[in-house]
């Protein structure tokens, strides 16, 4: 399978053209420049793109951008680099990044599965999480969802020998399946136990939906999985 196919394959999102409000446009427009990358920047290099040498976390598709936002600041040490496709969000978190002065934060705009494929080196990241990603409901458009066992193959490429691969979701049925797929891989090693989902790590900030969610008597299910030292570079499924 060639990159164009699996992108094309894995279309997880769909394109929502809102309006930016000030400050989002004014997080493009100051923040992007200082802090952003776009596919046509070419392979990104961890070294090069930071003042500190920490470990190396990606979020792919980090909405908003609190949870990343709220990261990156209690641990300046670190670096950290999101994905997000939607340009409000892109622009919030830049605004949001600003305002505080972070300095170990950059983001990509794009296509999460191209900018893994045509960015990010291989055996880079010693962190991938993706939390809450779009369950896609309805059984005609699970073929939609981002956690299938071609785009787990791409990620845990791009993850270091012993790192970690975070996902959280609140969609039950959407967890069961995450927990088959990563389950599944050779290549990944449940931190919790054989299908064992894990507590909320205290390095995952909690949403306000998270919260409010708690309160309507919704669950979270956060599921926690490490490269197996001996995987390097390409796996399968």
């Amino acid at each position: 399978m060639t990159n164009s196919d699996l992108s094309r394959r894995i279309r997880s999102f769909v394109i929502r053209t809102g309006r930016l409000t000030d400050s989002q446009r004014a997080g493009w427009d100051v923040g992007f420049p200082k802090h952003g990358f776009t596919l046509s920047d070419h392979q990104f290099d961890w070294d090069l793109s930071f003042d500190v040498a920490g470990p190396r976390g990606l979020e792919i598709g980090f909405g908003m951008g609190d949870s990343l936002v709220a990261m990156a600041d209690q641990n300046p040490e670190s670096r950290y680099l999101g994905i997000e496709v939607h340009t409000p969000g892109v622009g919030k978190l830049l605004a949001d990044v600003e305002r505080r002065g972070i300095r170990n934060l950059k983001v990509f705009s794009g296509d999460a599965v191209q900018v893994l494929e045509d960015a990010i080196p291989v055996n880079s990241v010693d962190l991938m999480q993706i939390f809450f990603p779009d369950p896609w409901h309805k059984k005609r458009h699970h073929k939609r969802r981002l956690i299938q066992p071609d785009f787990v193959s791409l990620a845990v490429s791009r993850l270091s020998s012993g790192g970690h691969m975070h996902l959280a979701t609140d969609w039950e049925p959407y967890a069961k399946h995450m927990m088959d797929v990563l389950s599944a891989t050779a290549a990944l090693e449940n931190v919790a136990g054989d299908r064992q989902f894990s507590p909320r790590p205290e390095s995952r900030p909690e949403t306000k939906f998270e919260r409010r969610g708690h309160r309507l008597g919704h669950g979270v299910w956060d599921l926690l999985f490490t490269k197996r030292s001996d995987v390097v570079g390409k796996v399968t499924v």
